[in-house]
């Protein structure tokens, strides 16, 4: 190609980033950056109560947290397991990955750089 060319902008593909309607899931996405969300959402919007139950306990306790603080930290676990085994919950995290994807895609600028505007 010389200097006096362009290269041509795919309109599927703005950034050169990947198609933003692509719903194909690599390995990586599949297995790490989607059960990242759910970790995520699940302590900080479903789990929020169990959470502070154990960093309370967890508190109160200092060093002999381990043998003072197994109810809350089973009752953490239990909340925590039982959304990562959500079938829904999980459709619903891959929806919001997909969407972050796809928005990046298109914009080329990530999540944590885009501002929200009101």
């Amino acid at each position: 190609m010389s200097l006096d060319q362009q290269p041509t902008v795919n309109p599927r593909n703005p950034h050169g980033l990947g198609d933003p309607n692509d719903t194909s899931l690599r390995n990586v996405e599949r297995e790490v950056l989607i059960p990242k969300i759910m970790r995520d959402r699940a302590r900080t919007e479903l789990c929020s109560q169990e959470v502070a139950d154990f960093e309370e306990c967890c508190k109160s306790s200092s060093i002999f947290m381990v043998a003072t603080c197994r109810k809350q930290n089973s009752a953490l676990r239990d909340c925590l397991t039982r959304w990562y085994q959500n079938e829904a919950f999980k459709e619903e995290c891959k929806a919001i990955y997909l969407q972050e994807r796809a928005d990046y895609r298109s914009t080329g600028i990530p999540k944590k750089n885009r501002v929200q505007k009101m």
